[in-house]
C-alpha cells in the first residue's frame, strides 16, 4: 500500500480565504482505495454492531442497571462518537476519489473528535475510582455511588471533553494559516493543522494542547495509583473465589484503559526521530479505530452479565424476525 503525500497546494495568505483542506490519500490507485473504502466500512460496522449492542443490553437489562455498566454505556457511546467523526468521511473521499474536506468540516471534526475522546479519557478514570470504591471500601459504596452521583460524575466528563473541544476548536482555526492547506493525515488533526500555521501564531494552542498532554497524564497516573491500591486489596483477600471475582471486574477495564492510553500517547508523545508520514498514518488509524472495534469484544469476554443480557438480546430479536 503507498501514500499519497505530495500534491501541489496554492499558498494562502491568511486562513479566511481557505475554503477547504486536503486530507492525506490512502492510495494511488483506484483500485486500493475501493479496497481501503471495504476495509473501513468492515471495522465501522463492526464498532457500530458491538458498541449498539453494549447499549441496547445495558439500556434494557434491569440486572445491569449498576454504576459500571452506566459508565460502560456512556463509553460505548462516546466510542461511536469518536470513530463516525473521522471513518465516514475518509470512506466517502476513497469511494469519490478526492482528497478534500471543506473548511467548516474541518472544524466540525475538530471539534467532535477533541469532544469524544477527552471525555472517554475522563470515563475511562471514573470507571477507575468506580473499581476503587467496589474493592477497597465496598461499604461505603452504595453511599459513594448512587445513582445521582454517577449521573454527575458521567456529566463533568462529558462537559469537560465539550469545553476543551470548544477552547481547541476556537483556538484552532482563529489561527492564520499561510502554508497551504494539505493535511498529513486522513482526518483534521490539530498538530497538521498547526503545521500550516504562519510564524510563531500557534504557540497559544500548542501551549494548551501540551495542558490537555497533561490532564491526560495525570488520569492515567490517577488510574494507575488506583489499581495499585486495587489490587494490593485483592491479594490480600483469604478467599480464591473472591480473589478471582475482583480480577474479572479490573482486567476488562486495564485492557481497555492499556490500548487506549498506549496507543493515544504513542500517537503525540512518540520522538521526532522516528516520525515519519506511514507511521503517523498507522498509528493515528490504530488510536482512532482499535479501540472502539475492540471495547465491546473486552468488556463481553469474560463478562457472564453482560454476555447473557446479549444472548437475551439476541434471542428476543431472532424472535422478532420469525
Amino acid at each position: 500500500m503507498s501514500w499519497t503525500t505530495s500534491v501541489p497546494s496554492k499558498q494562502m495568505s491568511n486562513s479566511s480565504s481557505l475554503n477547504e483542506f486536503l486530507l492525506l490519500g490512502f492510495a494511488d490507485t483506484r483500485e486500493m482505495q475501493l479496497l481501503h473504502a471495504a476495509l473501513f466500512l468492515g471495522i465501522y460496522l463492526a464498532a457500530l454492531l458491538g458498541n449498539i449492542l453494549i447499549i441496547t443490553a445495558v439500556a434494557c437489562d434491569h440486572r445491569l442497571h449498576t454504576p459500571i455498566y452506566f459508565f460502560r454505556l456512556n463509553l460505548s457511546i462516546l466510542d461511536l462518537g469518536s470513530i463516525s467523526t473521522t471513518v465516514p468521511k475518509s470512506m466517502a473521499n476513497s469511494l469519490w476519489n478526492t482528497r478534500a474536506i471543506s473548511y467548516s468540516g474541518c472544524a466540525v471534526q475538530v471539534f467532535f473528535f477533541v469532544f469524544f475522546i477527552l471525555a472517554e479519557y475522563c470515563l475511562l478514570t471514573l470507571m477507575a475510582y468506580d473499581r476503587f470504591i467496589a474493592i477497597c471500601k465496598p461499604l461505603h459504596y452504595g453511599t459513594l455511588m448512587d445513582t445521582r452521583a454517577c449521573v454527575k460524575m458521567a456529566a463533568a466528563a462529558w462537559a469537560s471533553g465539550f469545553l476543551t473541544a470548544v477552547l481547541h476548536t476556537a483556538n484552532t482555526f482563529s489561527i492564520p494559516l499561510c502554508q497551504g492547506n494539505v493535511l498529513g493525515q486522513f482526518f483534521c488533526e490539530i498538530p497538521q493543522i498547526l503545521k500550516l500555521s504562519c510564524s510563531d501564531s500557534y504557540l497559544r494552542e500548542a501551549v494548551i494542547i501540551v495542558v490537555s498532554i497533561c490532564l491526560a497524564l495525570g488520569c492515567f497516573v490517577f488510574i494507575v495509583l488506583s489499581y495499585v491500591q486495587i489490587f494490593t486489596a485483592v491479594l490480600r483477600m483469604p478467599s480464591e473465589q473472591g480473589r478471582h471475582k475482583a480480577f474479572s471486574m479490573c482486567l476488562p477495564h486495564l485492557a481497555v484503559v492499556f490500548l487506549f492510553f498506549s496507543t493515544s500517547f504513542f500517537a503525540y508523545l512518540k520522538p521526532p526521530s522516528i516520525s515519519s508520514p506511514a507511521l503517523d498514518l498507522v498509528v493515528a488509524v490504530l488510536y482512532t479505530m482499535v479501540p472502539p472495534t475492540v471495547n465491546p469484544l473486552v468488556y463481553s469476554m469474560r463478562n457472564k452479565e453482560l454476555k447473557d443480557a446479549l444472548r437475551k438480546l439476541l434471542q428476543w430479536v431472532q424472535c422478532q424476525h420469525q
